[in-house]
């Protein structure tokens, strides 16, 4: 039987997440963690609703799985806001560790499209300075992820600009065009953060019409530069037959967390 949890992170009615746990093995201790990001172009339209199948599926294999929300484009979030969310969400598993017999040795994040975007942001090297006061101590006191597995992500920003994706989506996450906001822009995205010392799978299905495979090509193009070069994994399925826990798209995407939890 799975046991469900919300605990907030911060203040505003968007900062919280979701704790998904499945039965205590008889070890005593759960092995690691999966961070749910949910997509929606990071607009508040969208919120962890989308997450919360994937993160109840996660637990009824095994896996304990937060289903973190986050302030959008509309509600408060954009820039910084929305990135400092999700770095204080990760972060507040910490808290939760004795409580739920938590094993943070090994956290990893699933993040669908906009999601995947900022699970991947996330695992990036020196990431908060881009963000907050910890410039100097980019890991002190935070949870590090180990691994990302984006479903569909938007993981090059520059070129989600260019084409202009679901209308303005990255002008209306940053404030404005990279032409008025370059410093913003770069910090935001996952590219500038190459090379990555953690593992990343870019799931991307085939029939996508939301996000072009491109996202997920190009970076994973640029990856292979150093670090821990991330892999391209095509899946059928269209942008939200990754989500759905039935799907083929999404069983990989399963196997892929698993893989990176052992």
């Amino acid at each position: 039987m799975v046991q469900r949890l919300k605990y907030s992170y911060g203040a505003d009615p968007s900062q919280w997440g979701e704790l998904f746990l499945p039965d205590l093995p008889a070890a005593g201790q759960r092995r690691g963690v999966v961070v749910v990001i949910h997509g929606g172009y990071w607009r508040s339209t969208y919120g962890a609703e989308l997450g919360e199948p994937l993160a109840m599926d996660l637990a009824e294999h095994g896996m304990a799985a937060w289903n973190l929300e986050y302030r959008r484009a509309g509600n408060g979030g954009g820039w910084p806001g929305t990135f400092q969310d999700v770095l204080a969400g990760i972060d507040k598993l910490g808290e939760l560790v004795e409580p739920h017999a938590l094993d943070l040795g090994k956290v990893v994040a699933l993040g669908h499209s906009a999601g995947g975007h900022l699970a991947v942001w996330a695992a990036g090297k020196g990431r908060r300075a881009a963000v907050g006061p910890d410039a100097e101590r980019p890991d002190a006191g935070g949870v590090r992820l180990a691994g990302v597995v984006s479903q569909s992500g938007v993981l090059n920003l520059a070129e989600a600009e260019r084409l202009n994706l679901s209308n303005g989506a990255v002008a209306n996450l940053l404030g404005g065009p990279s032409s008025e906001f370059p410093g913003r822009h770069r910090s935001a995205d996952p590219m500038a953060a190459l090379p990555l010392d953690v593992p990343v799978f870019a799931v991307h299905a085939e029939a996508d019409e939301d996000v072009p495979v491109a996202m997920s090509a190009l970076y994973v193009d640029a990856s292979g530069a150093g670090g821990v070069p991330a892999r391209l994994v095509m899946v059928p399925g269209d942008h939200f037959d990754l989500i759905n826990p039935v799907s083929p798209a999404y069983a990989t995407c399963r196997e892929l967390v698993a893989q990176l939890l052992r």
